[in-house]
């Protein structure tokens, strides 16, 4: 079981809901990841228009917790009017604080982050703070006391996997909040190897959804996520520079 804060959940894929080439799509894709928590940027949304099409028609709302986040945004004062927006159309009260500081790599601003973060807490949101794979940023956040981390992989959208697995590592062991890998994930092998680092999900959007077949790809990477985490509690062998026989011939005889 995921705990984030008050919330509780079995499933530790979390879905990105942007870039579907169409509604139905994007439902069945969301079907097949057994996804539990869904996210959204809030500015991309016609929350207050409901003459506007909406994905959120197309899914039963009971099933889902949403996760809205404030992509967009370019200071910590819009990230948290952003927050507010979402609060009062009664979505969630969990919010995913994102604040871009770079157009080119869409890397977080981290001191806006900070910012954001420390406000957003002191209004009682549960907060996940999306960041880069800065260890010392990611224990600021989580002494701040910010309810999760994320952490990307690689560039959002980049599909380039985990290009920084030692830091990841650092971050993930140094927490005891959940570490959720978020941004970069290409393959369900990126997806996979998230989890035997010991991170607690993955979300991931463009994977997914720029996928030749989307509804495939979201099972894939709802096996990815299971297979990981189950894989890093048993625990792997250790790597060695030489072979060992599978089937030694030590206290046999012939």
């Amino acid at each position: 079981m995921l705990r984030i804060g008050d919330y509780e959940f079995n499933s530790r894929l979390f879905l990105g809901t942007g870039k579907f080439p169409d509604f139905d799509i994007q439902r069945e894709a969301v079907i097949a990841s057994e996804t539990e928590v869904l996210t959204f940027a809030v500015r991309r949304m016609n929350i207050f228009e409901p003459s506007q099409p909406n994905f959120l028609e197309k899914i039963n709302l009971d099933q889902y917790k949403f996760l809205p986040n404030t992509a967009g945004a370019k200071t910590a004062r819009e990230a948290v009017r952003i927050a507010k927006l979402a609060e009062a159309s009664g979505i969630c009260h969990m919010v995913k604080v994102e604040i871009i500081g770079c157009d080119k790599t869409l890397l977080p601003d981290p001191v806006e982050t900070l910012k954001a973060s420390e406000e957003l807490l002191k209004e009682g949101f549960t907060v996940l703070t999306y960041t880069s794979d800065d260890v010392v940023l990611a224990r600021k956040l989580e002494e701040m006391g910010v309810h999760a981390i994320m952490p990307g992989a690689s560039p959002i959208g980049s599909g380039q996997g985990i290009i920084n697995p030692l830091n990841l590592s650092f971050i993930i062991e140094q927490a005891s909040i959940p570490v959720i890998v978020d941004a970069g994930i290409g393959s369900p092998k990126d997806a996979a190897y998230a989890m035997e680092l010991g991170a607690d999900a993955v979300l991931l959007n463009t994977a997914v959804a720029g996928a030749k077949d989307p509804v495939k790809m979201a099972k894939a990477m709802k096996l990815a996520v299971q297979a990981g985490e189950l894989a890093q509690k048993a625990g792997r062998i250790p790597m060695k520079r030489t072979a060992t026989a599978s089937s030694p011939l030590e206290g046999i005889s012939i």
